[in-house]
């Protein structure tokens, strides 16, 4: 007598499968509730590495809550941030180490490093930048390139890793694509600078561009450090051919909404970028994001070049 085919059996999911899951989904939040432009770029990533550029934000966005308003709005004090910043970081190491956190988005983005490679020579500086915060001095022009490449190159350093841990690459190539991750995020912090001049000097007493008082910017000074950006935007743009397709669409839409940014910031008068927050209207996003698109679908030369 033949026997019937047996049913397929499905897995049991383990604890700690079901706890990372879990983790993942709170982490996953984040990055909608603060930000929408990264969070409408973030859906443009290939699925499986989505996940993952969402626990790399989901801790930079805790980090930064901590020096940046909620903390002290909770009624914490200087040294408790900088206390409750420390025992952040040490938590983030030893769930590196390990592949465990009792905090879920320490754990989600410790999953993430440990498959993709995001180690210390990464974290370390970020936190670092963050501390800074916490003394809100004036930065000399070394300080702030201290501060710029451990609070955002660092974070598209992660990004990066996380795009090419499936994706292996010729070093020369590794190299400028690093470059150009840096770039970018330099560029996103620096016109964030501008944007949030009004909160970070006359709420948090930070004054972030060497030599210069936000309350007297001037629109030289001003058109200076845009121009500054627009230096940092180009040189990304160029690297953005070789990045692989399952960020390429992401990374396009990313500097568009920046780049986008940046004009508006050129267009407004230096005095009213310490009464308003320039922002990006929502149908001029979903344009840019729709270009992204039918941009990162052309073909590329063998060069890298897109026709």
């Amino acid at each position: 007598m033949t026997r019937a085919p047996e049913a397929p059996t499905t897995a049991v999911p383990t604890d700690l499968a079901t706890y990372t899951d879990a983790a993942h989904a709170g982490a996953a939040t984040i990055i909608h509730a603060y930000s929408t432009s990264f969070g409408m770029a973030t859906r443009l990533l290939a699925a499986q590495i989505r996940p993952r550029v969402e626990d790399v934000y989901a801790l930079v966005r805790v980090a930064d809550e901590i020096v940046d308003g909620a903390a002290a709005e909770a009624g914490l004090d200087v040294d408790d941030q900088r206390e409750l910043l420390d025992a952040l970081e040490a938590d983030t190491e030893r769930a590196m180490r390990t592949g465990y956190s009792a905090n879920v988005v320490v754990h989600s983005f410790a999953v993430t490093a440990r498959a993709t490679g995001i180690g210390v020579d990464l974290t370390r500086p970020f936190f670092a930048s963050m501390r800074r915060d916490l003394s809100p001095v004036d930065f000399t022009a070394e300080e702030l390139r201290e501060y710029v490449y451990g609070s955002a190159e660092v974070v598209g350093l992660m990004c990066l890793r996380v795009f090419l841990a499936d994706r292996p690459v010729p070093d020369d190539t590794r190299r400028r694509l690093e470059a150009g991750a840096r770039r970018l995020g330099a560029a996103f912090q620096k016109i964030n600078f501008l944007r949030d001049l009004a909160v970070d000097w006359s709420e948090l007493g930070r004054s972030y561009f060497p030599g210069i008082d936000p309350a007297r910017l001037t629109e030289r000074q001003k058109l200076a450090l845009v121009v500054d950006i627009d230096c940092d935007l180009g040189a990304a743009a160029d690297t953005i051919p070789e990045l692989p397709d399952n960020c390429r669409r992401a990374i396009i839409a990313a500097h568009g909404l920046f780049a986008e940014l940046s004009d508006r910031i050129r267009a407004t008068p230096a005095s009213e970028l310490l009464t308003r927050r320039i922002s990006v209207p929502i149908r001029v996003k979903l344009g840019i994001l729709t270009r992204a698109t039918v941009s990162a679908a052309l073909p590329r030369s063998p060069q890298g070049e897109r026709p």
